[in-house]
């Protein structure tokens, strides 16, 4: 929706597709378009996503980085260091769809 004229407009599964997993509701992105068409969406370098699914920790597991799989609150899966638990906040590079960091609350 256009904050200044409350203009909505219908964005198709194109458009969509490669953004998807890094949109939360309300917030703001900008809409790069030509002629009145929508082209693509311009995302932040990254945003903060909250950890609604983590796999179990291994006790003992800590040689060569490991990591696990988490699934986030957009539905994008991404593997992350192991101390990221279920609920923790975390930033993601919105490029790759890499970790970066966990976000301190």
């Amino acid at each position: 929706m256009n904050t200044e004229t409350f203009e909505q407009l219908a964005l198709g599964p194109d458009v969509m597709e490669d953004v998807k997993d890094f949109l939360l509701e309300n917030e703001i992105i900008s809409l790069e378009s030509y002629d009145g068409e929508p082209l693509s969406l311009k995302l932040p370098t990254a945003v903060d996503l909250r950890v609604v699914w983590a796999e179990a920790a291994i006790a003992g597991d800590t040689a060569n980085s490991p990591t696990k799989q988490v699934e986030l609150e957009t539905g994008l899966r991404a593997q992350v260091p192991m101390f990221v638990q279920e609920g923790d906040v975390i930033r993601v590079d919105t490029r790759d769809g890499s970790y970066v960091t966990r976000v301190k609350q």
